[in-house]
């Protein structure tokens, strides 16, 4: 062979090779650009990703499942047809995956359907012993008429200063009963404008940053910027609360992004429909590149929204720790078991050792602080308000509930004082109260973002695989 000959076959190995390897970086690329960000220590935290991960997945995760599939956590009462208050172009979707399917009187436990107010004589017993305040005060216990009255009296004049979310009327008659299970959150063909409007009015008008910055209606239309960290670097300059906001939001948006590309629509005909991972729809929304380094960020804030309702939970224990309080619905073993349950679930989550210190916020000039967390609690009441502009009816569902859920964790988080007092209490009116809405939607909402960490894992999986 000739010297040309053999330069020119070691330049096809070489070339071989280059080509070879360029596959397998491309492999491992696909799997790590999604989330070569996500790992390590979390901002304005002492936890990190990879202890989240296994606390997560392995301890919690099916725990939190298995309550979840339980009657008290399944049904969620809702309206669904409030008018958006912000606007006036309300359509709504009309594909046939966006419809929620009621529930019919005959399908909701009479616990659950009647308020979950019901004589009994063992309440009564206990109204007579000592505990007449706690009863009061709790959710779901069998109460005499005297006391059911007492108890939707006070709740007429609740504390609403205490909500970070607006609530429906659960005596509305457009408020009805939906089970979770039968109408999961998934991807539903929404998107587009109206879709974009939902997230922008949620970043540019309620998110605290300066008017100077400006989001795109169209969030894909921020991944075409020469430095995709231009929208983030507002975060820099704010204080610890606002940057929590944010996070928060943008995290809660994450979570939804990950279920959506988690149960999307990969078939549907005639003999099938088939829901699954999309691995194309993940990447378009975390993948770093397709992103502009926006996705992974997204991620990172999905890990710190988990933090702070994870010790929302560990803080709420002692509220369910009393005797009194009962996931009352109408069928006493296994609401005992449930119980018993959800009190192992608290347990797993105060035992978690890198939780949120949530006494770094509002620390500063007591009049400052007072103001600013107003001010938080208004903007995340906006934000609960815009759920009712969402125009598919699924979406607007768990939009409603997961606003509700994390609403509820920042006013566990405020009311750390009142909480620690509840077994000492002998007051006619307790100071902490939980409806069972709230109940429900602060477990589902923390489980959707249990799921959606759970899931992590999953794409990260399948994207090892892509070549």
């Amino acid at each position: 062979m000739t010297t040309m000959g053999c330069t020119i076959k070691l330049l096809l190995l070489l070339g071989v090779t280059q080509l070879l390897n360029s596959m397998d970086s491309s492999s491992s690329t696909a799997a790590h650009r999604c989330f070569c960000q996500v790992t390590g220590h979390l901002d304005d935290c002492t936890c990190d990703v990879e202890s989240i991960d296994a606390f997560n997945n392995m301890q919690l995760f099916p725990k939190l499942q298995k309550l979840l599939k339980s009657d008290y956590f399944r049904f969620y009462k809702a309206n669904l047809n409030k008018p958006c208050p912000f606007w006036s172009d309300n359509s709504h979707c009309g594909l046939k995956d966006c419809a929620v399917k009621p529930c019919k009187p005959s399908e909701v436990p009479e616990g659950i359907k009647s308020n979950s107010y019901k004589y009994s004589k063992e309440a009564s017993n206990d109204l007579l012993e000592c505990e007449k305040a706690e009863n009061l005060g709790a959710v779901d216990s069998s109460l005499s008429e005297e006391t059911r009255q007492a108890l939707l009296d006070w709740n007429r004049h609740d504390d609403e200063a205490d909500r970070f979310c607006v609530v429906d009327d659960e005596e509305s008659p457009d408020a009805q009963f939906v089970d979770l299970l039968l109408n999961p959150e998934r991807f539903t063909g929404y998107k587009g404008p109206q879709a974009w409007q939902i997230w922008n009015s949620v970043y540019e008008e309620n998110c605290f940053k300066p008017y100077t910055v400006k989001r795109p209606l169209n969030p894909m239309a921020a991944y075409r910027e020469k430095d995709g960290r231009a929208f983030y670097r507002w975060l820099e300059g704010l204080c610890v609360e606002k940057r929590a906001f944010f996070r928060l939001v943008s995290g809660l948006h994450a979570s939804i992004n990950v279920h959506l590309s988690a149960r999307y629509l990969l078939n549907d005909n005639w003999f099938e429909k088939k829901w699954g991972r999309n691995i194309t729809e993940f990447q378009q929304r975390f993948d770093a590149d397709m992103t502009k380094g926006e996705g992974p960020k997204r991620l990172r804030n999905l890990y710190f929204l988990y933090l702070i309702e994870l010790r929302a939970l560990s803080k709420v224990l002692p509220f369910f720790e009393r005797r009194s309080f009962k996931l009352y619905t109408g069928q006493p073993a296994q609401d005992q078991r449930n119980k018993e349950l959800l009190l192992e679930l608290l347990h797993v989550a105060k035992s978690f050792p890198l939780h949120f210190d949530e006494t770094s916020l509002f620390t500063g000039n007591k009049e400052e602080a007072a103001k600013l967390k107003e001010d938080f609690k208004l903007t995340f009441r906006n934000i609960s308000r815009i759920m009712d502009c969402v125009g598919c009816f699924k979406c607007r569902l768990w939009g409603k509930l997961q606003t509700q859920g994390l609403g509820t964790a920042l006013k566990i988080l405020f009311s750390e004082r009142q909480i620690e007092a509840l077994p000492k209490s002998r007051s006619t009116l307790p100071s902490f109260q939980l409806t069972r809405q709230e109940i429900v939607a602060l477990f589902n909402a923390f489980g959707r973002i249990s799921t959606s960490i759970r899931e992590l894992e999953n794409f990260r999986s399948l994207l090892s695989k892509v070549h």
